[in-house]
């Protein structure tokens, strides 16, 4: 691979569980931007089982429209000569589930905890956390981990120079268990152990045999200090290494790319903090799929990530509508379907994952389902972002067990930007419902600018800023994020129609005075590249950033869809009364241009 000033074009690829997406990045006058994208169905399971033929696919559609030749004989060709071939090609992975771990530890809420932290932020899914304290017998956790048969297990547990003996019993609980890699039975399960170095001789005693043992340094070597580095380090290592070397075709396309393949979610979550760090801004992420819902969260400089491993938009429809209920999903639609035949056509979705919505209706329900599956891995994650605090973290020994949790690191009121990710948010066919669907399922404070990964490249960049920053950057900024727009959401409520919000746009034509009353969605022109000063007035039931009643002023930029104003309340709360909850619901996707104005009979059945 040339050096980074050198890249002429950079190729590509996310193999997602559903579709691998490919990218072809050009320097074009000094500036790398997206030349064209491609996709094609995921071959990783039967008939095909190989990885590289979904690439190839995908690559080949990037060929048709570029007009270039960029593969040979089943290989990507490399270094670029003239039109033929690209100078880099990098990939993400999270086909065949992704990376599965399983966590054991000694207090769940502790170094459990530290260790779910670890495996998060690598990239992997976990599949379960095995504590002293989960409440199950010994023999239920042998039988759990046999069930599950994760990628590897990560065992934490003591603090440096303190508890040994439980620690070497949960090993040898996993020595017990003797649980089977989940791809392929050829090779022994790699496990981590990242806990007391007093403990670490007799660990590897037990588990040396049986497993395929690495030590890594304490995550939590005292009580008021988290160092995650090594073990996540050695996670991914062991995911490129090891797991992915039995999936199929893995080994092929490992060879084909020029930087360590890279599990999509840790891909999406590196991008995720150098957009924090270059801004200096609070951040918050999400990444849904078809299997999994990827939350990230960058507040004060501290990343955490969390992964809802039974919330996505095919795969996992069906856990969706377990968790959420199906009266949760039908409250967002302005319809009547019938109930038993609307789940139906829900679980549908799990058998055909790639079919889209055909109607109206269908895109609603699609949308109200990708609403369920935002809220209930936005609350995860705020529950799970309110321990330890990165990399050090004071806690008091009192949180262990339950006495006086901890607050969620997640500020709302705080927070600067949402981006979301993912088919059902970048590929929604007005802008404006991307934008509704966040809003309603994460709720903002304040003043929060929205905005959409364009066409759902985020993975590809975050591996492609290992090998260059300024090509993952400028293709970032100028072709990847979508600037929707500001959003203002006062917190408090009140009848609708009282009195909310006075909002002062000030611009080089003059000024522009807005009121807005409680209970209503508001849509404001205002242009992408256009910037004003906004003064922000409450009236006293309500706070936008200053305290009730308190005015607040601002500059802020446009978008493709404008300035949202939003005086629902929070929490959002929608009538109970089913007429209406019709008669709001239209009222709002009304202001905001939601949807095409179809009437009800012309809408058919959930397609």
């Amino acid at each position: 691979m040339p050096p980074q000033e050198q890249l002429r074009s950079i190729l590509a690829t996310d193999c997602g569980s559903t579709t691998t997406k490919a990218i072809l990045i050009e320097l074009v006058d000094g500036e790398y931007r997206l030349r064209v994208r491609g996709e094609a169905p995921t071959t990783v399971e039967a008939p095909f089982e190989d990885v590289t033929v979904g690439v190839g696919n995908a690559v080949r559609e990037v060929e048709e429209l570029s007009g270039r030749t960029l593969m040979r004989d089943g290989e990507i060709i490399r270094p670029q000569s003239g039109d033929i071939g690209v100078d880099a090609y990098v990939s993400t992975s999270s086909a065949g589930g992704g990376l599965q771990v399983m966590v054991v530890g000694l207090v769940r809420s502790m170094t459990a905890e530290s260790a779910q932290r670890a495996a998060l932020g690598a990239g992997a899914i976990v599949m379960d956390v095995v504590a002293l304290d989960d409440g199950r017998r010994d023999y239920e956790r042998i039988e759990r981990m046999r069930e599950l048969r994760p990628d590897m297990i990560l065992i934490s547990g003591g603090t440096d120079g303190g508890e040994i003996r439980r620690v070497v019993e949960m090993a040898e609980l996993v020595a017990a268990a003797n649980p089977q890699a989940r791809l392929g039975a050829d090779y022994q399960l790699p496990v981590i152990f990242a806990g007391n170095t007093g403990a670490r001789e007799l660990v590897t005693g037990a588990l040396e045999r049986a497993t395929q043992l690495t030590v890594v340094p304490n995550l939590r070597p005292t009580m008021e200090r988290e160092e995650l580095g090594p073990a996540r380090d050695e996670i991914q290592e062991l995911f490129l290494q090891h797991v992915m070397a039995q999936a199929p075709g893995y080994s092929k396309l490992m060879d084909w790319t020029d930087a360590d393949i890279m599990p999509t979610p840790a891909a999406v979550g590196t991008l995720i903090e150098a957009v924090a760090a270059r801004e200096s801004i609070n951040v918050v992420g999400v990444d849904i799929g078809g299997a999994t819902t990827d939350v990230f969260s960058v507040f004060g400089g501290t990343f955490n990530r969390t992964v809802s491993a039974n919330l996505g938009m095919s795969y996992s429809i069906s856990n969706v509508l377990a968790e959420a209920g199906l009266d949760n999903i039908l409250r967002w639609l302005t319809m009547h379907p019938d109930p038993r035949r609307l789940g139906n056509d829900i679980r549908n979705k799990m058998i055909r994952p790639t079919t889209i919505p055909q109607n109206l209706l269908g895109l609603m329900v699609e949308q109200g389902v990708a609403r369920e599956a935002l809220r209930l891995a936005f609350e995860q994650h705020k529950m799970l972002a309110s321990g330890l605090k990165g990399v050090q973290r004071q806690r008091d020994i009192s949180d262990a067990f339950g006495a006086g949790g901890a607050e969620s690191l997640v500020d709302m009121m705080a927070l600067d930007l949402i981006v979301g990710s993912g088919g059902v948010l970048s590929h929604a066919p007005r802008r404006r419902q991307a934008a509704l669907m966040m809003i309603d399922a994460f709720e903002p404070q304040g003043i929060t600018r929205l905005a959409v990964d364009s066409i759902f490249m985020m993975p590809q960049l975050g591996v492609l800023s290992t090998i260059s920053d300024q090509a993952a950057t400028e293709v970032f900024y100028r072709d990847c994020l979508i600037p929707l727009g500001p959003c203002i959401a006062p917190v408090g409520n009140a009848r609708p129609g009282v009195p909310c919000l006075r909002i002062t746009l000030s611009r080089a034509s003059g000024s522009e005075i807005v009121d807005v009353p409680a209970g209503e969605m508001r849509l404001l022109p205002l242009a992408e590249d256009e910037r004003v000063q906004v003064t922000v007035e409450p009236t006293r039931a309500f706070d936008v950033g200053d305290g009730r009643g308190r005015a607040m002023e601002t500059q802020v930029a446009g978008g493709v869809v404008g300035m949202i104003v939003d005086t629902r309340g929070r929490p959002l709360r929608l009538p109970e009364d089913d007429a209406e909850r019709i008669a709001t619901l239209e009222q709002w996707y009304r202001a905001l241009g939601a949807y095409p104005e179809v009437p009800v009979e012309r809408v058919g059945e959930v397609g």
